[in-house]
């Protein structure tokens, strides 16, 4: 059987309570999920999730998402959405 290691980390407790109740709803411990991360880690040889630090562009349509709410337009799928992309689009 293979030695165990202990991982301490310290973790907004807002952000620890969010995160093992999705665990929960998906049967998984705190540790189990963690488990799962490190071996994506290692299939992966890096993060299993892009991380970025966003350009101008991003960061003005997450300001503008923030400041009006008003005018972001949800839809049921993709296809909706992609629909309503053509819709709004005029042939040249």
């Amino acid at each position: 059987m293979s030695k165990s290691a202990r991982i301490e980390a310290r973790i907004d407790e807002t952000l620890k309570q969010a995160a093992e109740a999705i665990f929960a709803q998906l049967g998984l411990s705190p540790s189990e999920a963690i488990r799962i991360f490190y071996h994506q880690v290692e299939l992966h040889q890096g993060l299993p999730f892009d991380v970025r630090v966003p350009n101008a562009d991003t960061i003005e349509a997450l300001k503008e998402a923030e400041e009006y709410p008003e005018r972001l337009i949800r839809h049921r799928s993709v296809d909706e959405m992609f629909q309503s992309w053509e819709a709004d689009t005029e042939p040249c």
